[in-house]
């Protein structure tokens, strides 16, 4: 682990990280889902596709591959990525599908990218990983083809953010949910969906968890959420995990522990000496390390959440 330092772990009640092995093979008989289909255009544009390993570092290969059978991952599998529009091709949510295919779960995970939206290197990678451990993840733009970028001066950024109405982006988070749900019921399956969120993401993911109320979502990852309305903790009903950063300052320790304080569904992870993002965006080697604890006590949250409890 980074710095040989343990997570921090803050404010009662605490999620610790599970010592043993679990085995997150779904069962044999889960179902191949066929997903895109229904009220959607698909893009037939390849995808850039990434074999997923410890080092959390990824390596470009072609649209569909296999992950090599030394990187001791447990349930690293093959993944497709498509390309599509979810509604009419002009007014409709663009999303990037990630699908395992041999060994799917059959549950739908929906992840909330940070400002620089769904099209995003990093944002891709995670998501091709969590795809790589069974389940079908679909990232949403949920900016309307408007992501913020680098070249962009960061005294304009509230100004950027003030454009994105936050009903807007709700009803993008929500449509797409509803999307992923219909499909699921067409092949016979009824499961709850997981959702996932990084920085302007993760915050959203407290506000689409309060106005849910546990009807479409049945367990949560927020990680170093941004502008966190602490009132809207009192009305979230499913699990939520909280993972940031010691020193990260856009996700105070201080607002995360009013909110776990507030609802004992929602429960915290703190790693010590990280800042914003290192979760997605590592940038030096002990980064990268704490960045694979992370995915693995989130992979483990979400098991336990839609997987074991389903």
């Amino acid at each position: 682990m980074g710095l040989g330092l343990a997570p921090v772990f803050s404010a009662p009640p605490i999620y610790k990280q599970q010592q043993q092995q679990i085995h997150l093979q779904p069962p044999s008989k889960a179902p191949r889902l066929l997903l895109p289909k229904g009220n959607v255009v698909t893009r037939n544009r390849p995808m850039q596709s990434f074999a997923v390993g410890k080092s959390n570092r990824f390596r470009a290969c072609c649209s569909q591959v296999k992950v090599e059978d030394s990187i001791n991952d447990e349930a690293c599998e093959l993944v497709s990525g498509s390309e599509l529009t979810i509604g009419d091709e002009a007014e409709g949510i663009r999303a990037c599908l990630f699908q395992a295919v041999k060994n799917n779960n059959g549950t739908g995970i929906l992840l909330l990218s940070d400002i620089f939206g769904f099209e995003d290197s990093s944002t891709r990678d995670f998501a091709y990983r969590v795809a790589c451990n069974g389940y079908n993840v679909l990232v949403p733009d949920l900016f309307d083809g408007n992501s913020w970028t680098n070249d962009r001066p960061n005294a304009l950024l509230e100004q950027w953010i003030t454009k994105h109405n936050p009903e807007r982006i709700s009803e993008t988070i929500f449509a797409s949910a509803k999307w992923m749900i219909n499909e699921f019921a067409t092949v016979g399956i009824s499961k709850k969906l997981g959702i996932i969120g990084f920085c302007h993401g993760g915050g959203r993911v407290l506000d689409i968890l309060a106005q849910d109320k546990d009807v479409l979502f049945g367990s949560a990852v927020s990680f170093y959420g941004t502008r966190i309305n602490p009132s809207t903790a009192s009305n979230i009903k499913v699990p939520l995990l909280l993972i940031t950063g010691e020193n990260d300052a856009l996700c105070p320790i201080s607002i995360l522990e009013d909110i776990t304080q507030r609802n004992k569904e929602l429960k915290m992870v703190v790693f010590r000496g990280r800042g914003h993002g290192f979760a997605h965006r590592p940038q030096t080697p002990e980064e990268d390390a704490d960045a694979e604890d992370a995915f693995m006590i989130m992979r483990n949250w979400l098991h336990d959440g839609l997987l074991v409890r389903s």
